[in-house]
């Protein structure tokens, strides 16, 4: 089985403590979990651990603060068999973290603490040898800018994943972007459309490479320049437990395939199928599926 090429995956880095509630609070009180995990995860680097199950390699470059939280983050994540060369620590800085409440439908809080030191933009770009895919989240800006750019000049392919955030922010990354792959609410943000495939159609007029939009279960929209219209990949049908990091794993399986150098939609069929199986399992990225768990899905 081939090996996909290194991905650079760049953004959001945070220690996340996840709650498994049987409903959702509703008033102040005390309220006892059925299930309760802390998993270092952010979309940047759960998308370099699913990228590695998925039968990837990946570096993440992502900050994070030179506290403990820190340490355990990073050994977490290299425990996953990804590169940790590229990750800052930021001396004097706290970590993000963020407390996230879910019900068993995978409805969930989400409360977030980030010192803004982490996002401060970078010197320098990571060494860029071996990477043949380069792949952004919209958290840390002045990375994503500059690694997209990289990626250009290199001629090898710059993946944004456009995703809610400041509009300021989208438009600047989108055009720097070779493979744009939006959530429904990003793609709303810069074309006010709120259908997924209308969507997808007025960002292939905004954007002249590739170009997808994700709906969950609906599966996801993408642009077919040589037919002039948008298709559509469905997505397996599950019982969803928890979607948190479920993007960051349709986005890794997207790079994984653009490093092996595949078909659209064999890459969207992928992707999808590991963003469903992730789905199914509690823990944030922790549910991200194996390769070999990915194609016996798309087998049955």
């Amino acid at each position: 089985m081939p090996m996909a090429g290194r991905v650079l995956c760049v953004g959001a880095f945070a220690m996340d403590t996840i709650f498994q509630l049987s409903e959702l609070p509703v008033t102040q009180g005390k309220y006892l979990p059925i299930d309760a995990v802390e998993v270092a995860e952010g979309m940047a680097a759960a998308q370099a651990c699913s990228i590695v199950r998925l039968g990837g390699s990946a570096t993440l470059w992502a900050s994070c603060g030179d506290d403990a939280i820190g340490d355990r983050m990073v050994a977490q994540i290299a425990d996953e068999g990804v590169d940790i060369s590229a990750i800052r620590r930021v001396a004097g800085t706290r970590s993000g973290f963020s407390s996230i409440f879910m019900d068993l439908r995978g409805e969930r809080i989400i409360v977030p603490q980030y010192d803004p030191a982490l996002r401060a933009a970078p010197d320098a770009l990571p060494v860029l040898d071996s990477v043949e895919v380069v792949s952004t989240d919209v958290r840390w800006p002045g990375a994503a800018a500059m690694a997209l750019r990289a990626a250009a000049e290199r001629g090898i392919p710059g993946l944004l994943d456009l995703d809610t955030g400041p509009v300021e922010v989208l438009e600047r990354l989108l055009p720097l972007a070779s493979h744009v792959a939006a959530s429904e609410g990003g793609a709303a943000l810069v074309t006010g459309e709120h259908d997924p495939a209308t969507a997808t159609e007025a960002l292939a007029r905004r954007h002249d490479g590739f170009v997808c939009v994700t709906a969950g279960a609906a599966g996801c929209f993408w642009y077919d320049r040589a037919a002039a219209r948008v298709r559509h990949v469905a997505a397996p049908q599950v019982e969803a437990i928890d979607t948190l990091s479920a993007g960051d794993v349709f986005h890794g399986g997207v790079a994984v395939g653009l490093a092996e150098g595949w078909p659209v939609e064999r890459t969207l069929a992928f992707a999808s199928a590991a963003a469903a199986i992730k789905c199914t399992r509690f823990g944030g990225r922790l549910g991200a599926p194996t390769r070999a768990e990915v194609e016996a899905l798309l087998a049955a």
